[in-house]
């Protein structure tokens, strides 16, 4: 089994900057993929970026040159990070942390996803 824990989120305003941080415990391998989602209210959970094990990095257009997916250095490489700038109203969610045991590639439904975190609130007010 696999735990994800997040932290980082909370209310800022529109223009400003948040960075969200999940930290996997227990049974990880080092060529797991690790991803983020994220879930408006009334809406389907949809993603956001992914960092595969060798380090390539897949983004939603949305968040594309706003947002950047990254992962410690670590031998572990157990946490990612996910820094969120140029922030909009329209980024207001629920975002979840997700980790893939095929670490490999470029994969964007939630179904391919094993483990979830718990999910952290992000408001940006305008």
């Amino acid at each position: 089994q696999v735990q994800l824990v997040e932290s980082g989120g909370g209310l800022v305003q529109a223009g400003g900057s948040l960075r969200l941080s999940c930290t996997a415990s227990g049974r990880t391998l080092n060529i797991d993929a690790m991803a983020w989602f994220r879930q408006a209210a009334g809406k389907e959970r949809v993603f956001v970026a992914r960092i595969a094990w060798r380090g390539a990095t897949y983004y939603a257009d949305s968040v594309k040159g706003r947002f950047t997916i990254s992962r410690d250095n670590g031998n572990a490489k157990n946490t990612v990070y996910l820094q969120m700038n140029s922030l909009k109203p329209e980024d207001t969610a629920v975002y979840y942390c997700a980790l893939d045991r095929q670490g490999l590639g470029e994969r964007r439904r939630a179904d391919d996803y094993e483990y979830w975190g718990q999910g952290s609130q992000v408001t940006v007010s305008s």
